[in-house]
């Protein structure tokens, strides 16, 4: 909340901060420094006597950080203060501040709401409605930390001068301040931008371009595996495969109500003819012209449709992020056409799919019942009466499962409510993954229906669910939770092969073909390198088992076996390394 003291903190180093930079750089021009999650950063532009603007660089950080702590120790007031708009403009205009005088001029128009409130902190006078500290004794010497400087337009447009953005976090203490640094480190090691590389997963090339992936042999068997997964596990439940083309006819997304919210993040096509196509953002349209080829019983419901394919939306590419957030989306998606009366048991159906996939990884999950915002309803398509339905049936579902959960209202998507399921990976962070979505709007705007015991036509629903939704986010969250290290039995190599001399590779062939034999995914490294390099290289790649083959091991028909993160587990006779590999998979242990 902005009026809690962490945030008071964080918003009165951000004036700090530029306190200390007006010391240094007597003619710096201020942009904006609000609080963001874990610090705050402060836009800066520094003129010089040329016109051209002086890039600063982050060897300036510390020498900030210094002075920052030296007002910090003077004990200064923050004092708030009011002028009128024509003073305040005034004000601004004889000290140079450009920026300032921007934004003057826009509470005064009308623009920008409110009235000039300004805080001084000894000689340094800012713009700013608050809230802060009393004083600067309140601000912890060693609880923050300036962290990067980065190019940013003023406003977030590219038709204005670039500011020099500079980050800090920023905590209540040095304590709380170096556990943020250490997961921090973590983060780096695991992230998946690098690790992807690193395992040889997936790879951007710049002539195919930003945010679209090219997945590796590896990569692709690790996808095949998870939609793999969900597939056994819908198909338990009566699912049924379909697929549909790429593109679609305008006509399409204007009956859906999607040309209307979303016409501006969809990849166009124009035929030879004439005709307005589009790059589908989302599978939903399609199944229901699948669904409403025929006349369908009320005796055949629930129909239960299965696809994983991609999708293309338009990202900017500031967004763009890894295999993280992309313009090529693989969703591996579903809809159920049913009855009302059928929802419930539907809804539940595809919970336990979605528990049983995420236990398989050791993610615990949260609950989120995604809602309207009651206050901007023309945010939304369909009717109140319709949406207060499916809102009470979601509801009961989670109250059934005695499931804790939050309500968001305004979280909901522009067609449907829906229940959003959140996971908390290995270092504790929260990511937004399967979706349910009970839509009542698109089978009124396609006039979905089935017969009923009279003979007559009666409006169904449709059950949106996705159970990794993004399999490039969600393979991005799995990299990070394993550090990529995965377990046995998504690994896409699950033991390596290292003969000690080259007059074992008969042997290692002869072992490598035994585990083929039973599915099992095994590479055998024949290089004329050390034992102790292939080691530490099958180390690096995460492999799960190292299995060391040399004249012992042969003349025992044995293998010397080194697990991940455990080393050294002595020999085995082969047959019994198999049953044990094969249990772990079967049993899909999430480590």
């Amino acid at each position: 909340m902005p009026d809690d003291k962490l945030h008071k903190i964080k918003h009165s180093l951000a004036h700090v901060m530029a306190a200390a930079v007006q010391e240094i750089y007597p003619n710096a021009r201020f942009g904006i420094g609000p609080v963001i999650e874990n610090g705050f950063y402060y836009d800066f532009d520094f003129p010089s006597d040329n016109g051209q603007s002086i890039q600063i660089t982050p060897e300036i950080l510390p020498e900030i950080e210094k002075r920052m702590r030296a007002i910090i120790k003077k004990n200064l007031p923050v004092e708030q203060f009011n002028l009128s708009i024509t003073e305040a403009i005034k004000e601004a205009k004889v000290a140079g501040q450009v920026y300032k005088m921007e934004l003057l001029e826009e509470i005064k128009s009308g623009k920008r709401p409110g009235q000039p409130s300004f805080y001084r902190i000894g000689s340094f006078i800012d713009l700013c409605k608050g809230p802060h500290v009393k004083n600067t004794k309140d601000l912890p010497l060693d609880g923050f930390k300036l962290t990067r400087i980065a190019g940013a337009y003023w406003k977030g447009d590219s038709a204005n001068p670039q500011m020099q953005r500079t980050y800090a976090v920023a905590f209540e203490n040095k304590k709380e301040l170096e556990e943020y640094l250490e997961l921090q480190k973590e983060l780096e090691k695991r992230d998946h931008r690098k690790l992807g590389i690193e395992l040889d997963l997936f790879t951007f090339s710049e002539l195919v371009g930003p945010g679209l992936p090219l997945w590796t042999p590896k990569g692709t068997l690790l996808r095949n595996l998870l939609d793999d997964f969900v597939w056994q596990l819908r198909q338990a439940y009566g699912y049924e495969q379909v697929d549909i083309p790429h593109i679609t006819k305008k006509d399409l997304y204007e009956k859906s109500g999607h040309w209307e919210k979303f016409q501006d993040e969809l990849f166009k096509i124009n035929t030879r003819e004439g005709h307005l196509f589009a790059m589908k953002p989302m599978n939903c349209p399609h199944h229901t012209q699948i669904y409403a080829r025929k006349p369908h019983s009320y005796k055949e419901l629930p129909v239960r449709y299965a696809n994983t394919t991609k999708v293309y939306r338009d990202e900017q590419s500031g967004e763009l992020s890894g295999v993280s957030r992309v313009l090529s989306i693989t969703q591996d998606d579903a809809h159920v056409f049913c009855r009302i009366e059928q929802v419930e048991e539907e809804v539940q159906k595809i919970w336990e799919i979605i528990s049983n996939f995420y236990e398989s990884f050791g993610f615990s999950l949260k609950l989120l019942l995604s809602l309207r915002d009651p206050n901007h309803p023309e945010k939304y398509l369909g009717n109140k009466e319709h949406w207060e339905q499916a809102e009470k049936i979601l509801r009961k579902v989670a109250e059934e499962n005695k499931k804790e959960y939050l309500e968001a209202p305004g979280e909901a998507a522009f067609y449907a409510p829906k229940l959003d399921f959140i996971a908390k990976d290995s270092l504790g962070r929260e990511w937004q993954v399967a979706t349910i979505q009970l839509d009542v709007n698109m089978p009124e705007r396609f006039d979905l229906f089935c017969i009923n015991e009279q003979g007559k036509r009666e409006r169904i629903v449709m059950i949106h669910a996705a159970i990794m939704g993004s399999i490039e986010r969600f393979l991005s969250v799995l990299i990070e939770h394993y550090a990529g290290a995965f377990p046995v039995w998504l690994s896409p190599v699950q033991a390596m092969i290292v003969p000690i001399s080259e007059k074992f590779n008969d042997y290692a062939q002869k072992i490598e073909r035994a585990l083929k034999e039973m599915d099992i995914r095994v590479e055998y490294d024949n290089r004329s390198e050390s034992v102790g390099k292939k080691i530490r290289e099958a180390e690096m790649q995460k492999t799960p088992y190292i299995l060391v083959v040399g004249e012992k091991e042969e003349k025992a028909k044995t293998v010397a076996i080194r697990q991940r993160g455990k080393g050294d587990l002595g020999t085995q006779k082969i047959e019994k390394f198999i049953q044990k590999i094969q249990e772990e998979i079967q049993e899909k242990k999430s480590s």
